[in-house]
């Protein structure tokens, strides 16, 4: 059986809730960032091989999966506050450095980790994603079709949580498909764990959330680090996949130390294609030294 879904399952108390999250392997830690509308077994593929060189850990992000989190209003689900939660997280296994890996919507949580608390993130990938500041400038004409869920996620009211709460699973598998080069990469297994806790009320609103955060409060401090010349003061690697295509020009304003790779496949790399993944993702996490 794979070794990451092996693993049993661990749960912390954190200020905001509870965590869940799958650790292994030994050496410099890796906090591994999942996105949507999957949670932390996207990485079944990826997390044994660089388990083989660090402590992978893999959470489900707040209010995805099987955490908990309160969310009296959308401020909680910015990738500020998610951050905080993953420093909480990891400062509880003992870990104050640590390299952060994000997909998606993990990974616009990762990059906000490194933006808020410089000196705690030893290296930083980001996968399929340009700055969320960015992500909004380019959703127009033909391409907001592909994106639609952007603005259909962040409607206020509960209006999309009533129409989720519809037909969760043709959701899930409609994004699945549609985001993929190869569906079929998306094992069943998996596939049915996604559905699973997208069933639940809680974490279609918490979804929502994230969303609407970043239409509000993420976008905000985007803007307001670019007009005050923040950058990124780790190592970054940035990977696009075949289908979004370079990312580099996005990137490079953020981070100094970039290095930009594009990986055959489509959105879901890290399940879509591992190996092309890790033959980035490994060695640049090898250079990453533990503190």
């Amino acid at each position: 059986m794979n070794q990451f879904l092996a693993a049993d399952v661990e749960r912390l108390p954190l200020s905001g809730g509870t965590t869940v999250h799958r650790r292994i392997g030994a050496g410099a830690p890796v906090l591994l960032l999942h996105g949507y509308p999957e949670t932390h077994v996207c990485w079944h593929r990826v997390a044994p091989a660089l388990a083989e060189q660090a402590t992978v850990i893999a959470p489900d992000l707040p209010g995805y999966g099987d955490s908990a989190w309160s969310h009296p209003d959308d401020e909680v689900f910015s990738k500020r506050s998610m951050a905080v939660a993953m420093v909480e997280l990891m400062a509880s296994l003992g870990y104050a450095h640590f390299a952060v890996v994000g997909h998606d919507r993990g990974a616009r949580v990762a990059y906000r980790l490194a933006l808020d608390h410089p000196g705690t993130v030893t290296g930083l990938a980001v996968i399929d994603i340009a700055p969320t500041s960015v992500e909004w400038e380019l959703i127009r004409g033909i391409d907001s079709v592909g994106a639609f869920h952007w603005p259909f996620l962040a409607q206020p009211d509960g209006l999309p949580e009533a129409l989720l709460a519809e037909a969760p699973d043709r959701w899930i598998d409609h994004l699945l498909d549609s985001w993929s080069a190869d569906p079929d990469a998306i094992v069943d297994e998996v596939r049915t764990e996604y559905r699973r806790c997208f069933r639940r009320a809680a974490v279609r609103a918490a979804t929502c959330g994230d969303y609407r955060a970043g239409a509000g409060v993420d976008r905000r401090l985007d803007l307001a680090d670019r007009a005050d010349g923040r950058t990124i003061d780790c190592p970054v690697l940035a990977v696009a996949s075949a289908d979004r295509g370079d990312l580099a020009a996005h990137w490079r304003p953020w981070a100094p130390t970039l290095t930009a790779v594009v990986v055959d496949g489509g959105h879901f790399l890290p399940e879509e294609n591992a190996p092309g993944l890790l033959a980035h993702l490994a060695p640049f996490l090898a250079d990453r030294p533990q503190r």
